[in-house]
């Protein structure tokens, strides 16, 4: 995957552009024509994205991503859930990965969610940025004035209610601040907030027909076991069928002077 992402940033711009033509056009046809390329997909089986932090190896965003019955489904779950894996103890999902790495993650999710999650698409948080522009920005709606400041992580959000486009820190503002009463379930309706707008963005004719460029350009941020074809299938998925977000209900509780999410886990 990795040499032929590196191929595909090397070429010139007019050749890219070529190639997110032809792909548009391939993409338009019927979805028969090109499910061989879905592979293990567009059957039984989950994609886990996890978006990585900044600092450290946690997982600031988790949700799984399926395509089935002409639907792509999200589902979003609260990276202060609860969990207790064989092997690893007590502890929030959002530090398996940095302890067992994607795969642990996959198999804790395939055990808690009673479905198979047999694949993963790591992010870095630092990819925000760069494809929020590539794609011109995300549109949504701020709900609330949002300020805070952290000179620890670099990070300082700014922030006016509203609709309005949303680049680079800006973004990983968005989806990052947590200072209100609603922790880490108000992180996931933002979340879901950026990645409607996301969707909206990728189904303009000048998105879709770049989908190659975005995902070499992307390269550098992703860790996954996906490869390079069925990575733009997936990002097609996502624009030509319709879109379900379910977020996994879950309510705070104590233990050990910890604070954790009990979740009730999906087995749709």
């Amino acid at each position: 995957m990795a040499s032929l992402l590196q191929q595909l940033r090397r070429r010139p711009l007019w050749q890219l552009c070529g190639l997110g033509v032809a792909a548009g056009l391939l993409l338009s046809v019927s979805v028969r024509l090109v499910s061989p390329w879905l592979g293990r997909l567009s059957g039984p089986g989950d994609v886990v994205v996890l978006g990585r932090d900044a600092v450290g190896s946690n997982s600031d965003t988790i949700f799984t991503l399926r395509v089935e019955r002409g639907v792509t489904r999200i589902t979003q779950i609260p990276r202060d859930s609860y969990i207790n894996p064989d092997g690893w103890g007590e502890m929030k999902i959002n530090g398996l990965l940095a302890l067992g790495g994607p795969e642990a993650v996959e198999r804790e999710l395939t055990r808690l969610m009673n479905r198979p999650v047999r694949r993963h698409i790591v992010v870095k948080l630092d990819a925000l940025p760069r494809l929020a522009d590539l794609v011109g920005g995300i549109e949504v709606d701020v709900p609330k004035r949002m300020y805070y400041l952290d000179r620890s992580q670099n990070l300082q959000i700014d922030l006016q209610p509203g609709w309005q486009i949303l680049r680079g820190r800006e973004l990983i503002g968005f989806l990052r601040w947590r200072s209100d009463t609603r922790g880490d379930l108000g992180r996931l309706e933002r979340q879901k907030l950026a990645i409607d707008g996301l969707v909206d963005r990728l189904k303009q004719p000048q998105n879709l027909v770049r989908l190659p460029q975005l995902i070499a350009a992307s390269a550098p941020y992703l860790q996954t076991d996906l490869g390079p074809l069925e990575l733009v299938q997936l990002a097609q998925a996502l624009t030509s069928r319709d879109l379900s977000t379910e977020q996994l209900k879950a309510r705070p509780f104590q233990k050990g002077g910890i604070s954790y999410l009990e979740t009730t886990w999906s087995s749709r």
